[in-house]
């Protein structure tokens, strides 16, 4: 993990990082538990919870949410309970065969309707059966006649022969009610039969009917999920594991002609989000926070929190607090931080829950060893007090609840860094992916609204789940993704980071699908447009001797395309700022992808002769220090999202006393934004573009010069841009309706010049090819039979010469140089290069 964070780019000190296993980690954990208890919220209670017989635990609510799954198959088991005083049977639809040994009664709903019907099934054998009216849809219309019909209030009491028997004969005269119809207004008649198989031991709602009725906890599965032998009528499941054993009790209870009917049916199904064994509901004993009696707090608390996306305060979340139920904080399991509660031998109702080591040495005496507050070691701590001996629970706590205690423990508060704590918390944001919304999102506020009343964060950043390509889930079976080093080997960290940080998808709790060709666009179109354009200045700026300026501050310049820039770096700065401080983080990174195209493809470009024309003038020293300037803020700019390009290029540009690191940098202050500029800009732009559409209606490269254009008026200051970027003599303003009219009557003059144009882009490629730097000057020949070419040749040779750096042109025979030949329009031509 260490070695992932300084590759990602990830800023954290790892020397000094928290852990959960240390010691005084654990001491802050009992602190809150202790804190929780003397506020009354904590009690044990036998609940019917979602278990994971294979970790031989409970889970909790939430962490049972990471589980489910869908389309799972399943018996689908219609049963019929005899009743024990007419000849008559109750049927009962299930899902889950291998919880009836476990069976204590049968529900119905005391407000439905219920009717008893003559059946016949295919063998033409008649039976009475009793279901909901509402569920009649379940039996074969024609087989069977309704006899009489019956309130489900009016069932109540009626005794039925078990199934299975898992009370001895002498112990049923204890509870009345075993082995009857109860009544429950959850029983739904919208599926199934409308008559529920009721088994205390595996369900939520059958616990607390069984207890209402005070019916026993018939617990059929032992803690590991196997049957267990504690009832009579199957001996062969027992042993078998409780999924295993669907498929013989059918068999079992067909041969026994308790069967109406056995089908298969698929349904969402909770596993364990660890090991992915099924789970089961399971009543044991376990330790509780009443999260459910501060449900009111939690929900003001919750009222001072910001959510990027924003949907998730009321949606996800508000509704994951709307239903908050009590938090099950206990675990059978022998690695976590051990429960501090030590209960009395002989009184479980009396314990003692300990907030601090101090405490326990002086309860448990100077021999206690505590220099490791883990299993087995706490375990031998015993405590005697006023003759009473009191022992540890075995259970350790639920891991979310050392997550949820992190804002605290991290500094081991309150026994140090008090003031450390107090200046830090709540956080000024925390960030975690979807799934943490009712998780580390939830077990942070539940803590610190119940020991500080306020939320233990301010604001919440959800980014999304990242899928492969094709939409599934990320695989390594499937092998449907790259891995992350193959990514920082070849695309790089900062490319990996921009590509996730500017998705929307990622950074506002939705699924993305993960496009390796969409990153290597984003590497070559924004950070490799960005490498060329800092390629490019410091290889002018190189032969020139331009030097940089100490210091970082806006230059003055006088022409149209440097003022531009500014203008568009600063409200670049501005919607940058905006969007991160509101924690939109796509938003915030885009405006740096185009400030980085208009940059290169704009400013640069437009700008190319400033920087190539040999005098060293004022407009070219205004030119390096304003592309300069604007590389060096782009690189501050860049700097959280692409750490380490943006470093490598404010170091490699940086002015001798600014600070040594981008990231020793100040983030950039907005400058002034001149609207006008950006709108005179905007408009050039677009009626240059008209005209190249035209240019290219009429099949005319733009290398191809024309006399004239006519378009709406501009500033004086771009009639060059414009006549540079269309190519064009002549520039008239005055074209209404924001219409472009380009002349593209080609005169012999203009041929003539267009030939130049494209021998000179020719010849620029041949100096590539040879290897020639860019300012290397050179000795030229250029020969061709096309007479036309070679009279262009003749009339612009002081415009070739000066374009291509030539010295010399067709001045002498170049024996030694280097040769290639090209077709311009249609002519073979010769070029022979000889650097000078």
């Amino acid at each position: 993990w260490e070695d992932f964070f300084i590759r990602i780019g990830r800023w954290t000190d790892t020397k000094n990082a928290y852990a959960t296993i240390d010691p005084q980690y654990t001491e802050s954990v009992w602190w809150v538990l202790g804190q929780i208890h003397k506020k009354g919220l904590l009690y044990r209670g036998h609940k019917s919870m979602p278990y994971c017989p294979r970790c031989e635990t409970p889970l909790s609510n939430f962490e049972v949410n990471e589980g489910y799954k869908d389309n799972v198959p399943d018996p689908s088991l219609y049963v019929k309970f005899k009743l024990t005083d007419e000849e008559a049977s109750l049927l009962a639809w299930t899902t889950t065969p291998w919880s009836l040994p476990g069976n204590a009664a049968v529900a119905v709903n005391p407000s439905e309707q219920y009717v008893y019907v003559s059946y016949t099934d295919e063998e033409g054998k008649k039976d009475t059966i009793i279901l909901a009216k509402n569920c009649l849809g379940v039996l074969d219309e024609e087989n069977y006649t309704v006899i009489k019909e019956v309130k489900g209030k009016e069932l109540e009491g009626k005794a039925y022969q078990p199934l299975f028997k898992a009370v001895k004969q002498a112990e049923l005269s204890k509870y009345k009610d075993l082995y009857t119809v109860v009544l429950a207004s959850f029983v739904s008649t919208e599926d199934g039969t409308g008559v529920l198989h009721v088994a205390p031991a595996f369900g939520e709602d059958d616990l607390s009917l069984c207890q209402n009725y005070k019916l026993p906890v018939l617990s059929t599965v032992d803690a590991s999920g196997h049957i267990q032998g504690n009832f009579s009528g199957a001996d062969d499941i027992v042993g078998l594991f409780f999924k295993a054993a669907d498929r013989p009790i059918i068999e079992l209870l067909t041969h026994k002609g308790a069967v109406f009917a056995a089908e298969t049916a698929e349904h969402t199904y909770p596993f364990c989000y660890r090991c992915e064994t099924p789970l089961l509901y399971y009543a044991i004993s376990t330790w509780f926070i009443s999260v459910s009696s501060v449900k009111k707090e939690l929900k003001k608390t919750a009222k001072d929190i910001g959510w990027t996306p924003s949907h998730i305060k009321e949606g996800r979340f508000g509704k994951w607090l709307e239903g908050a139920r009590d938090w099950a904080i206990s675990r059978n399991r022998y690695w976590g931080a051990p429960m501090p509660i030590w209960v009395n031998e002989k009184d479980d109702s009396d314990y003692i829950v300990i907030s601090s080591v101090e405490q326990l040495k002086k309860l448990a005496g100077p021999e206690a060893k505590l220099e490791d507050l883990h299993r087995p070691f706490i375990d031998e701590v015993v405590i005697k007090k006023g003759g009473k001996t009191y022992k540890r629970v075995e259970e350790v706590l639920d891991c979310w609840f050392e997550s949820g205690s992190m804002p605290v423990a991290q500094q081991h508060y309150p026994f140090e860094n008090k003031k450390v704590f107090e200046d830090s918390f709540p956080a000024d944001y925390i960030g975690e992916g979807l799934d943490q919304t009712r998780l580390w999102f939830y077990v942070l506020h539940v803590i610190s609204t119940i020991l500080f009343d306020k939320p233990a964060y301010k604001h919440v950043l959800v980014n999304g789940i990242i899928m492969a390509g094709d939409g599934q889930k990320l695989s390594k079976r499937l092998k449907n993704y790259p891995p992350v080093e193959d990514v920082f080997s070849q695309e790089g960290a900062d490319t990996l980071r921009l590509y996730l940080l500017s998705n929307n998808q990622a950074v506002s709790a939705d699924y993305m699908r993960f496009n390796r060709d969409g990153m290597k666009d984003l590497n070559r179109n924004v950070l490799g447009t960005l490498l060329n354009t800092v390629k490019f200045f410091s290889m002018y700026a190189g032969i020139d001797g331009w030097k940089a300026p100490k210091t970082l501050a806006e230059p003055k310049t006088a022409h149209v395309l440097d003022q531009w820039l500014l203008v568009r770096l600063n409200e670049t700065i501005a919607e940058t700022t905006k969007q991160a401080d509101a924690f939109k983080l796509s938003h915030a990174i885009q405006p740096i992808f185009s400030l980085i195209d208009d940059t290169s493809n704009w400013y640069v470009r437009r700008s190319r002769r400033r920087f190539w024309k040999s005098e060293n003038d004022k407009d070219k020293k205004e030119a390096y220090a304003v592309l300069h300037y604007v590389l060096l803020r782009t690189s501050q700019l860049l700097a959280p999202w692409a750490p380490f390009l943006s470093d490598k290029i404010y170091r490699d540009l940086r002015g001798n006393d600014m600070p040594q690191s981008v990231h020793l940098t100040d983030w950039p202050d907005v400058g002034k934004i001149n609207n006008e500029t950006l709108t005179d800009m905007g408009n050039a732009r677009e009626y240059i573009n008209q005209g190249l559409a035209k240019r290219a209606a009429a099949g005319i490269k733009v290398r191809q010069p024309l006399q004239s254009v006519a378009m709406p008026k501009l500033l004086e200051a771009y009639k060059e841009l414009v006549s540079e970027e269309l190519n064009v003599k002549v520039v008239n303003w005055g074209q209404k309706n924001s219409n472009v009219v380009l002349n593209t009557t080609l005169t012999e003059v203009l041929k003539s010049e267009g030939l130049m144009r494209e021998l000179v882009r020719n010849i620029q490629n041949v100096r590539k090819n040879a290897g020639f730097q860019v300012d290397d000057r050179i000795h030229l020949n250029v020969q061709t039979d096309d007479k036309l070419l070679m009279k262009s040749v003749e009339n612009h040779s002081d415009i070739i010469k000066n374009e291509t750096l030539a010295l010399t042109l067709n001045s002498k025979d170049l024996k030694d140089a280097y040769s290639a030949t090209v077709t311009i329009e249609g002519a073979q031509t010769e070029l022979r290069l000889e650097k000078a």
